[in-house]
C-alpha cells in the first residue's frame, strides 16, 4: 500500500528568494506499507518545475501498490513524486532487512558533514544583521539574484567577516550582470556561485571568464543533464527532489565525479525526513547545503541532529 498526505511545517522566519517568499514548508509525506513494515519518504513539490502539491500527489496515487524501485525509475520522471516514493522504498527495504540503507547501497558508514546556512533575500541592513547572528557558522549561503545585489553582498561580508560564503542567484542574473559582479565576488571572498543565469539561457557561461567555480542547480536534474553542462559549469548541485530520489542521486553523483565536476548536495525547504537520505549523497561533497530543518520552527520527531560538526546521519527511527 502507498499512501500520501500533505503536511505543512512553519518556518522560523519568512524565507525569500528571487522568485518570492514563503512562511511554511509544504511537503508531501509518503508511506509504503508491506508485510507489517512501513517506509517513509518526503518531497517538496516545486512550482519552478511545474509541480504542485496536487499534481505530485496524483502521480504518486496512480502508482501500482506493489511497485519496486527498479520499476519506479521508468514509471515516473525525475522529480518530487519519484523522490518521495524512492526514498520510502529504500526505508522500507532497510527496515525489512534490519540493516541501514548505506549498507544496502554498498556505501561506507556516513559521518557528519558541515552544512551551509542560508540567508534569505532581504534589504542590505537586514542581511547584515542576519549574517552577524550566524557569523559563527563556517559556511553561509546568500540568496541573491536581483540587479541590486552588490550592497547585499557587501553587507553580508561585513556582518560575517570570517565565514566562507557561497552565493545562489536562482537564475536571476543576466550574463552582463554576472560578468560585472564576478570580480567583486572574488574580492569579497565568495567561494562559489550557484546558477547565475537562467537554465536554458546559460550558453554564455562557456564564453565568458569563470573566475570562481560556477555550480549548476536548475540546469542539472539527473544524469541526462550532464551533456548540456560541458564547458559551462564546474560543479553540479544534486537535490533529491530534482533527481527523483536517492537511487538516481547516487548514480548522478558517480557520473558527475567521473566527468570531473565538483559536487554540491542541496535541498528544498523541507524537514529532516527529506534531508536524511541526502546525507548519504553528501558524503565527500565539496559543498553541503542541507539546512532545511534549521530554517523551520517545527520538524519531524525524531529530527536530524545538527551541531558544530554539521548534520549527522539519521537515526533509524527517522529514516533508513
Amino acid at each position: 500500500m502507498i499512501s500520501v498526505r500533505a503536511d505543512s511545517f512553519r518556518l522560523a522566519e519568512v524565507f525569500t528568494i528571487a522568485r518570492g517568499s514563503r512562511t511554511e514548508a509544504r511537503v508531501l509525506t509518503v508511506e509504503v506499507a508491506r508485510g507489517g513494515v512501513t517506509g517513509r519518504g518526503e518531497c517538496v513539490p516545486y512550482a519552478r518545475y511545474g509541480e504542485t502539491v496536487e499534481s505530485v500527489a496524483a502521480q504518486i496515487e496512480a502508482l501500482p501498490a506493489d511497485i519496486d524501485r527498479a520499476a519506479l525509475q521508468a514509471a515516473l520522471p525525475a522529480g518530487a513524486a519519484r523522490n518521495a516514493v524512492d526514498c520510502a522504498l529504500w526505508d522500507l527495504e532497510a527496515k525489512a532487512a534490519g540493516r541501514r540503507v548505506w549498507e544496502l547501497a554498498g556505501l561506507a558508514a556516513p559521518g557528519p558533514m558541515v552544512t551551509a546556512f542560508t540567508l534569505s533575500l532581504d534589504t542590505p541592513e537586514k542581511m547584515r544583521a542576519a549574517a552577524a547572528r550566524q557569523a559563527h557558522r563556517p559556511l553561509l549561503k546568500i540568496k541573491l539574484g536581483t540587479p541590486d545585489d552588490m550592497p547585499r553582498l557587501e553587507a553580508v561580508r561585513a556582518g560575517a567577516p570570517e565565514a566562507k560564503i557561497i552565493v545562489d542567484a536562482n537564475e536571476g542574473w543576466s550574463a552582463e550582470v554576472y560578468a560585472d559582479l564576478a570580480p567583486h565576488l572574488l574580492r569579497l571572498g565568495v567561494a562559489m556561485v550557484e546558477q547565475p543565469l537562467p537554465a536554458g539561457d546559460d550558453a554564455m557561461l562557456a564564453e565568458i571568464a569563470r573566475p570562481l567555480p560556477v555550480c549548476a542547480d536548475e540546469s542539472c536534474h539527473d544524469r541526462a543533464s550532464l551533456p548540456g553542462l560541458k564547458g559551462k559549469y564546474d560543479m553540479v548541485n544534486i537535490k533529491l527532489d530534482k533527481t527523483g530520489g536517492l537511487t538516481e542521486a547516487l548514480a548522478l553523483r558517480d557520473a558527475a565525479r567521473a566527468e570531473g565536476y565538483g559536487l554540491m548536495v542541496g535541498c528544498m525547504v523541507g524537514t529532516s525526513l527529506a534531508m536524511a537520505p541526502a546525507v548519504l549523497v553528501a558524503q565527500g561533497a565539496e559543498v553541503v547545503d542541507l539546512d532545511g530543518p534549521l530554517l523551520l520552527a517545527e520538524d519531524r520527531d525524531p529530527a536530524l541532529h545538527y551541531d558544530a560538526a554539521g548534520v549527522h546521519p539519521p537515526e533509524p527511527a527517522l529514516w533508513g
